[in-house]
């Protein structure tokens, strides 16, 4: 890991409480046997950037032979980015894909017009208790890019750039910051991180970026003197200087935004559009069930179910 200057922090104290634009408290939903925390979209904020899902999936127990299985499902308008600190998921995709994801690494789909995927434990990860613990956000595409053909990225975490200073480790997931770019193809501008901060250390928010967001899914963090602690996300006034302080057991965050799209989206179920119109176009498609033939195909290796439509 290189020490990159543009990580030197300002002090926290500089700014008020008044430049965080937004401050979301997770809902908590249990899927059986372990519980998601959605913070996007909100009541007062759909998106930060093109981040437009974000869900923090556990820290969940398993015993063996048990785990998580998410049934084919489809999904339209979007991208998909799966980052786990503890555990694995198994994701399998209707173009092929068929990806082991551990932690440190990233899993990254892009539906565009229309795939369907499952995520399930695997088959060794079940071989004895086990946890699982990470992050899952859906990024909403850009109207252009709503038709594109379907891709999937797998990138280890070798691959993506950490970048750190005093009391720092960042690893760049997507998108650039602070003079680094990750590698996955992105269609608009966007920054996520993970960052890990020792007590007491600071953390400058990139300043190159229109929308900006931190979740804190460790420890805590000192805003103007206010304390924020896990399980809270903060949305931060455009065009101000934002640093943050960890607590006094330190903190980890996962800094996310980027550019806004052109207006907001349409969410219902699993689909992201533009229009009402591809949404309807999408539901009619999935439950006519005509795999292979009509928009949306099943997993190759994942065929014996799947998720109806609610």
């Amino acid at each position: 890991m290189s020490w990159n200057p543009a990580l030197t922090p300002g002090c926290p104290d500089e700014i008020g409480v008044d430049a965080i634009e937004t401050l979301i408290i997770p809902r908590a939903r249990d899927l059986g046997g372990f519980e998601v925390k959605r913070a996007l979209p909100a009541p007062k904020r759909q998106m930060v950037g093109p981040f437009i899902f974000f869900d923090q999936a556990g820290p969940a127990e398993f015993l063996t032979g048990q785990g998580v299985d998410v049934r084919p499902h489809p999904h339209i308008g979007l991208g998909t980015v799966t980052y786990l600190y503890r555990g694995d998921f198994h994701h399998r995709d209707s173009i092929g894909s068929d990806q082991v994801i551990l932690p440190g690494a990233l899993n990254w789909m892009v539906a565009g017009k229309g795939v369907t995927h499952s995520e399930r434990t695997s088959d060794q990860g079940r071989q004895g208790p086990h946890s699982l613990y990470g992050i899952q956000t859906w990024i909403a595409l850009p109207e252009d890019r709503e038709d594109m053909d379907p891709i999937f990225e797998h990138h280890g975490q070798e691959a993506l750039p950490r970048i750190g200073a005093e009391g720092v480790d960042a690893r760049l997931i997507l998108g650039n910051a602070y003079g680094e770019r990750a590698p996955a193809t992105l269609y608009s501008e966007t920054f996520y991180l993970d960052v890990t901060l020792a007590a007491g250390a600071r953390f400058p928010l990139p300043d190159d970026h229109e929308d900006r967001g931190l979740y804190i899914t460790e420890g805590s963090v000192l805003i103007a003197g206010q304390k924020f602690h896990a399980g809270q996300m903060m949305v931060f006034r455009p065009g101000d200087a934002i640093t943050v302080a960890a607590g006094e057991r330190g903190a980890r965050l996962m800094a996310l935004g980027g550019a806004t799209l052109n207006g907001p989206r349409h969410v219902w179920w699993n689909f992201v559009a533009s229009s009402r119109e591809r949404i309807e176009h999408a539901k009619q498609e999935w439950r006519a069930a005509n795999w292979g033939r009509g928009l949306f195909d099943l997993p190759r290796d994942d065929r014996d179910e799947f998720i109806p439509l609610p």
